[in-house]
């Protein structure tokens, strides 16, 4: 069974406007309406961010590869991958897996951490304050390690390790692999901007993270970012041209312009030069910066990213008069996406479920829910730094706590405010998926049973099993519901029980931050309580 073929078709519609009718909208709210009617607790319970986010990091410690350290959470894995790269001669042993497979690809992978990193920025106080600062330091650093290696020469980038064909011919946890670990790279005769773009993005991002408690690694991870910018900007080319065992699974249909954007942006944010924002400026109209009106965002699809960050960057500083007219434009695509998320652009707008969840495609759609909440939440921070009590939709004005509400409700609906009452971050709550299509999850572990399972051993005995897995994968996000709110939970069903690492990493910013404020509500209440009874 090819799993990750599906990830291919994926496919950007790059206007990716959707058309409502006004009767049809006011059925949805009748029956969401009606839903919550009959619905118990699980519509309107309190949700424990806190567990949330503790989950959503340990996560990430299940998909590591390589040697686990001595202070490992996820028990039930041992350690894996570690002769990748040693055909090549390059030392790759390390990074995550992107899934519930184990080829370990770059452009992801990368996505992965500039998202982590990014919530770290934007919301490190909050994650402090939830106790768990050094584990997502940790969850940075597992990559950006990994990305240091793989970056051998100026204009060499190693972006894929293992092959997904021969990948998901065999079922078998990562510390049995016998599959291919043949190791592919980029360079100046065979390049990759969106790949090495994308990474560039992320070691600037963790730049940032690391500059107080780690300025050395901070310095060196930023000195590799600043070369990766200049290979991707001037050897340009899809990755996918270079890697074909990569488009299959991880295409760039996108093309590589939005990630060349991406990480002029984040490299201006870690240097303070002017250059770098110049950069996005010149180039905003050509590569589509300035003019894709975007509904969506994800680990290919930058550009409601990069006019979210280019808005907040221009706004929140003196713009010169040079840049105003960019700036605006930015700022007008930045809120073009915000509004078709709140369903407030007059028809184009992004299809909503029933139950209220964001919809963009059937093939993991909670990857496009947990970078929304990601986005309302920094924009609706920016909005109130920014004085900007409120934007200007075509449906009506909003203001910061409508996307906060918007942010909140896909969270909640993610942890269980949905019709069928289960949580989709594995390991939360009372109800969650079971059957997790993942490797290592669905096997016993390697710990209680060394045995060496073999490469279809592991589909005759353990894929086809009726039963829950023996690991939970805890903190995945797996792909989730479909249009009509419906999830089987089966093994089989990759589309929807199969998590990644770029579900769950943007959800670690927003579940610090609903965390802050609900612990701040329930400070207030206890405050007003003996004021309310004195009187």
């Amino acid at each position: 069974m090819v799993i990750g073929s599906m990830k291919a078709e994926e496919r950007v519609e790059r206007s990716s406007r959707r058309s409502r009718s006004g009767i049809d909208l006011a059925c949805t709210f009748k029956l969401v309406a009606l839903l919550w009617a009959v619905l118990p607790m699980a519509a309107i319970e309190a949700f424990d961010y806190k567990d949330a986010l503790s989950k959503s990091l340990l996560y990430f410690e299940a998909q590591r590869s390589g040697r686990l350290p001595y202070n490992q959470r996820v028990a039930w894995r041992g350690h894996s991958g570690l002769t990748d790269g040693l055909q090549q001669g390059v030392d790759l042993v390390g990074g995550y897996y992107d899934a519930g497979d184990h080829v370990k690809f770059g452009l992801p992978m990368a996505f992965t951490i500039t998202m982590l990193s990014w919530s770290v920025i934007e919301y490190g106080d909050e994650i402090a304050a939830a106790g768990e600062y050094h584990h997502a330091l940790e969850a940075i650093k597992w990559g950006t390690d990994y990305f240091i290696k793989a970056h051998t020469h100026p204009y060499v980038l190693w972006v894929e390790v293992g092959d997904g064909d021969t990948d998901h011919y065999c079922w078998q946890r990562p510390e049995d692999m016998t599959t291919s670990r043949q190791a592919y790279k980029i360079d100046t005769e065979n390049p990759g901007s969106d790949v090495a773009g994308e990474t560039a993005a992320a070691m600037a991002a963790a730049s940032i993270v690391f500059q107080k408690s780690n300025p050395h690694y901070s310095h060196l991870l930023l000195h590799h970012a600043q070369q990766l910018f200049e290979f991707a900007d001037k050897y340009r080319g899809r990755y996918d041209s270079s890697v074909r065992e990569a488009k299959r699974y991880y295409p760039s249909w996108s093309g590589y312009e939005d990630e060349l954007l991406w990480a002029a942006l984040w490299l201006h944010r870690a240097t303070g030069k002017g250059a770098y924002l110049e950069y996005v400026v010149e180039n905003g109209h050509g590569f589509g910066g300035t003019g894709w009106e975007m509904a969506e965002f994800s680990w290919d699809v930058k550009y409601a990213g990069v006019q979210i960050l280019a808005a907040k960057l221009f706004m929140e500083g003196s713009v010169p008069e040079s840049q105003r007219q960019a700036a605006e434009r930015y700022r007008s695509k930045a809120e073009y996406y915000v509004c078709a998320c709140l369903n407030e652009n007059n028809g184009s707008n992004v299809h909503r479920t029933p139950g209220g969840m964001l919809f963009v495609r059937q093939w993991n759609n909670m990857q496009y829910v947990s970078s929304a909440a990601f986005l309302l939440s920094v924009y609706s921070d920016h909005l109130i730094k920014a004085a900007q009590r409120e934007l200007q939709c075509p449906g009506g004005a909003v203001g910061p706590q409508d996307l906060v509400a918007l942010a909140k409700s896909q969270v909640d609906y993610i942890l269980g405010a949905n019709p069928m009452r289960t949580s989709y971050l594995v390991g939360y709550g009372r109800k969650y998926p079971m059957k997790v299509h993942h490797r290592g999850s669905s096997i016993v572990s390697y710990k209680r049973s060394k045995g060496f399972i073999g490469c279809m051993q592991g589909y005759y005995d353990w894929y086809g099993r009726r039963g829950p897995n023996p690991n939970v994968v805890t903190g995945a996000l797996v792909g989730g519901p479909d249009s009509r709110d419906k999830f089987r939970d089966q093994r089989g069903n990759y589309m929807q029980t199969e998590a990644c690492t770029y579900n769950t990493a943007p959800l670690v910013g927003v579940f610090a931050k609903l965390h802050r404020s609900s612990d701040q509500q329930i400070q207030i209440q206890e405050m007003s309580t003996p004021a309310a009874s004195s009187s």
